[in-house]
């Protein structure tokens, strides 16, 4: 009982830099979150107009998601330096790899005769993307973001070691003092926002799914 009022005690004397490390951590994976979305829609669009370009996307995908992000950083920071940029082109790259699957699998997921249906009755190859097969894939897509924002959460915190922003720092903090004053608290703190971010995040992403539904293909 006492370490846990040691807990909130150290919590509430630290608020104020916590919630503004909360901030900077939402904000650096919710923005590398756009980018990669954006990135993996473009690509994956492009991968399903050509026949090896599926399975190459896939292929990509998965051996991307081998890569360790610990020493893909630690690469990073000996190309680029340390701060913001390495911590956002880590967290696009790994990004990315999941939404560029489900862009693919839920595109190749749209009925070919309904595709044809919408050729047929006059529409362009932009016209029936935009309108037919994007909102058709749009929960699978959804779904690859979902699970990209889940674990850039994570990758974020790891980002700490490049000196980038967020949560991270504490918990680094705490384990390089681990055994001195506050240093579980540091790391619990860290890892308790961390949980929270995410938990946040998935349920206002989980909403914007709920609530853009494939609303024109009743027009097409």
């Amino acid at each position: 009982m006492a370490a846990v009022t040691d807990f909130f005690a150290f919590v509430s004397e630290r608020w104020s830099v916590l919630a503004f490390l909360s901030y900077q951590h939402m904000s650096l994976v919710v923005q590398s979150l756009l980018i990669a979305t954006a990135l993996a829609v473009i690509l994956g669009v492009l991968a399903t107009r050509v026949s090896w370009g599926a399975a190459a996307a896939q292929t990509f995908s998965a051996v991307g998601l081998t890569i360790p992000s610990y020493a893909l950083l630690g690469l990073l920071v000996g190309i680029v330096s340390i701060g913001v940029l390495p911590s956002v082109v880590i967290l696009v790259f790994f990004g990315f790899l999941p939404i560029l699957r489900n862009v693919v699998v839920g595109i190749q997921a749209v009925d070919s005769g309904l595709v044809e249906s919408a050729r047929g009755m006059g529409m362009g190859r932009v016209q029936t993307l935009l309108r037919l097969e994007l909102p058709l894939a749009w929960p699978v897509i959804m779904t690859g973001v979902r699970v990209s924002a889940q674990m850039l959460m994570g990758i974020a915190a790891i980002a700490a070691y490049a000196l980038g922003p967020g949560l991270g720092g504490y918990i680094f903090s705490g384990i390089s003092r681990m055994g001195g004053a506050n240093a579980t608290n540091s790391i619990i703190a860290g890892t308790l926002g961390i949980i929270l971010l995410a938990i946040i995040l998935d349920l206002v992403l989980n909403l914007l799914t709920r609530l853009t539904p494939s609303k024109g293909i009743s027009r097409v």
